[in-house]
C-alpha cells in the first residue's frame, strides 16, 4: 500500500466514523500496522437498536469488547444487559488495575484512561450462584422455548403445545415443573385419558416421551429455574439516581453444565421485553442493550419454529429500543435470516487451522462490504484487543471497514472479588423482591385434589346404581344433550371447575415463541 493510498484509507474512515450524536468509542483505526489515534472508530449510541456482532476465537478480546461498551453505554444512561457464561465480565463493578500496558495501549489509541466501576446488579438462575435468584413460571416460559430446553422434536413440540393449551383452556396453572408434569401424569391415567383423546394431535405415546424428558430435566436440578416470583422483565431498564444505566450482570458459571437452559432463558427475557416495552420508534438512545454471550448455544439442535421465532424477536424489537448483540466464535454459528438483522460488527480474529475453518473465514469475509483490507490475510492476523469493524452511521449506511485496535476497559479486565459481589447483591434493591421462592396453589395441587375426590365420586355412584330399581331401558330420543351438554354436566368437569377456582375458561394470550403476556 502506497503512502498516498493509506492517506486516503486513513481520511475515508475519519469521515465514515465522524458523527454528531453520542458514540461508543471503540478505539482508533490501523493502518500498516499502526494505531492512528486521530482516527477513533466509533459507534453511534443511537444506531445500537439496530443490533450487532461481537465475533471471533477464544482469548482474542471479544468479552473485553462487550465490557468496554456496556462501561460506556451506562455512562450515557442506557442500561445494560450481560449473561455472564464463564464468570469474568463480573468486574465491570469494580475499578479497573492500571499498568505498563494498560497505559501503553491508551497512549497507542488516545484514550484517557481512568480506574472506574459502573453500577451493576448481580443476578443468578434460580439462586444458583451469586446473585438475587430470578425465576420464570412454565406458564409464561411457553411450549417452544421449553421444548428446546428439554431437547424435543417437531412432533413432540407440537404435541406439549397442546399440553399447554388444554391447560391454559382450563385455568390449570404452570408455575413449576411438578405443574406440568402433573397434567401430563394426569392426560395419560385412565382419568384424562377422554381428556387426552379430545386434544386430537396428542398421542399417548408422544406424551409418555415428553414426560420421561420431564422427570430427567427435574432430576438435574432444573426445578430450582421455573416458579414464583416470577422476574419481570422491567427490572433490566433502571437507571441510577445521577443518570447512569445499571448493569445487570446474569451470573451463569453455576449452569455451564445447562447450556440450553440458560441460552433459552435469556431467549424468555428477550420475549418478555417484547411483551412489556411499549414501542418507541428510532430514540436518541436504546432503552437497553442486551448482550448474547455464547450466542451459538441458542441455535445449536434449534427447531424451525425456534429460529423463526427468533429472527421475528430480533426484527420487531428494534422499535421497543431494545438493542441486541450476539457474542460468539464465528458469524456462521448464527443463522443467516438473524445475522441479516445485524447491522453492527465487531470481528475478532479468526483461525483457520482446518478446512471447516477455511471455509468459514471465506464466508466470513464476504458478508463484510468491500475495502482495501486484504480481509482473508488480516482477519488471521489480528493481534489480541485488535477487530476489524463496520457499523451503521447515524443515517443507516454502513461505515467503511476499519481495522480497530481498541481501547481498554476502565474496569477491571477480571471476575470482581467475591466480597465486592457479596456486598452489592446483600444491597440489592431486587432482593426482597425475589430472594424467597413461593409455591402457591397450582396445577400440581388442583389435579391431587381432583384425583383424591374421584374415588369418592365413583363410590356415590355405584352406591345409588345399587339403591334403585331396574327399570327398562328405553329407546334414545332425538332430543338427547349433545357431546359438549354431557362434558360440561359431567361430575369430572364440575369437580375441576371447583378446583379451578376463578381462572377456568380464560385462556392465556401467546405471542412470540408461544411466551405468555402478563396480565
Amino acid at each position: 500500500m502506497t503512502d498516498t493510498t493509506a492517506s486516503d484509507q486513513l481520511e475515508q474512515i475519519r469521515n465514515g466514523y465522524s458523527f454528531e450524536g453520542a458514540a461508543v468509542e471503540l478505539g482508533a483505526a490501523v493502518i500498516d500496522d499502526t494505531a492512528h489515534a486521530d482516527a477513533p472508530v466509533r459507534l453511534p449510541i443511537s444506531m445500537m437498536n439496530r443490533h450487532g456482532l461481537v465475533a471471533g476465537a477464544t482469548g482474542t478480546g471479544k468479552t473485553k469488547t462487550l465490557q468496554l461498551m456496556a462501561e460506556q453505554l451506562s455512562a450515557a444512561g442506557v442500561p445494560v444487559f450481560l449473561a455472564d457464561v464463564k464468570g469474568d465480565v463480573s468486574g465491570i463493578a469494580s475499578p479497573g488495575e492500571g499498568g505498563e500496558k494498560i497505559e501503553a495501549r491508551a497512549k497507542d489509541v488516545g484514550e484517557q484512561w481512568e480506574a472506574t466501576g459502573f453500577p451493576t446488579e448481580f443476578l443468578s438462575l434460580g439462586g444458583q450462584g451469586k446473585g438475587v435468584p430470578i425465576r420464570a413460571t412454565i406458564t409464561s416460559f411457553g411450549p417452544t422455548l421449553l421444548s428446546k430446553v428439554l431437547g424435543l422434536n417437531d412432533t413432540q413440540e407440537s404435541s406439549l403445545g397442546l399440553v399447554f393449551h388444554y391447560a391454559d383452556k382450563r385455568g390449570l396453572s404452570l408455575l413449576d415443573l411438578k405443574d406440568l408434569t402433573a397434567v401430563i401424569k394426569f392426560l395419560t391415567s385412565d382419568e384424562g385419558k377422554a381428556d387426552l383423546k379430545g386434544l386430537g394431535g396428542l398421542s399417548a405415546s408422544t406424551a409418555g416421551v415428553i414426560l420421561r424428558n420431564l422427570i430427567a430435566f427435574s432430576d438435574q436440578g432444573a426445578d430450582a429455574f421455573f416458579g414464583e416470583p416470577e422476574f419481570e422483565t422491567k427490572d433490566l431498564t433502571r437507571t441510577t439516581d445521577d443518570g447512569k444505566g445499571v448493569v445487570t450482570c446474569l451470573e451463569l458459571p453455576g449452569v455451564q453444565d445447562k447450556p440450553a437452559l440458560f441460552s433459552t432463558f435469556l431467549m424468555w427475557l428477550l420475549a418478555d421485553l417484547f411483551h412489556e416495552l411499549p414501542e418507541v420508534g428510532d430514540a436518541d438512545k436504546p432503552k437497553l442493550v442486551f448482550f448474547f454471550d455464547e450466542a451459538h448455544l441458542l441455535f445449536s439442535d434449534a427447531s424451525n419454529a425456534f429460529l423463526q421465532s427468533i429472527e421475528q424477536t430480533v426484527k420487531l424489537i428494534r422499535s421497543k429500543g431494545v438493542g441486541i448483540f450476539f457474542v460468539t466464535q464465528t458469524p456462521k454459528d448464527v443463522p443467516n435470516d438473524v445475522l441479516s438483522q445485524l447491522g453492527n460488527r465487531v470481528q475478532h480474529a479468526l483461525r483457520a487451522f482446518t478446512p471447516d475453518d477455511a471455509k468459514a473465514l471465506k464466508a466470513t469475509v464476504q458478508t463484510f462490504p468491500t475495502s482495501d483490507y486484504d480481509l482473508d490475510k488480516l482477519l488471521t492476523s489480528l493481534g489480541t484487543g485488535e477487530a476489524v469493524v463496520t457499523v451503521l452511521s447515524e443515517k443507516g449506511a454502513p461505515t467503511p471497514v476499519a481495522w480497530t485496535r481498541m481501547r481498554a476497559p476502565l474496569s477491571l479486565m477480571a471476575p470482581s472479588p467475591e466480597a465486592t459481589i457479596d456486598g452489592i447483591v446483600a444491597k440489592s434493591p431486587l432482593a426482597p423482591k425475589y430472594s424467597e421462592a413461593v409455591d402457591r396453589e397450582s396445577a400440581y395441587e388442583m389435579l391431587n385434589k381432583k384425583l383424591a375426590s374421584a374415588p369418592e365420586e365413583t363410590d356415590e355412584k355405584q352406591a345409588s346404581a345399587q339403591a334403585a330399581p331396574k327399570e327398562k331401558a328405553e329407546p334414545k330420543k332425538k332430543d338427547e344433550p349433545s357431546m359438549v351438554e354431557q362434558v360440561v354436566k359431567s361430575s369430572a368437569f364440575k369437580s375441576l371447575m371447583r378446583s379451578a377456582g376463578t381462572v377456568v375458561g380464560r385462556e392465556i394470550t401467546r405471542s412470540i415463541f408461544g411466551v405468555a403476556k402478563r396480565r
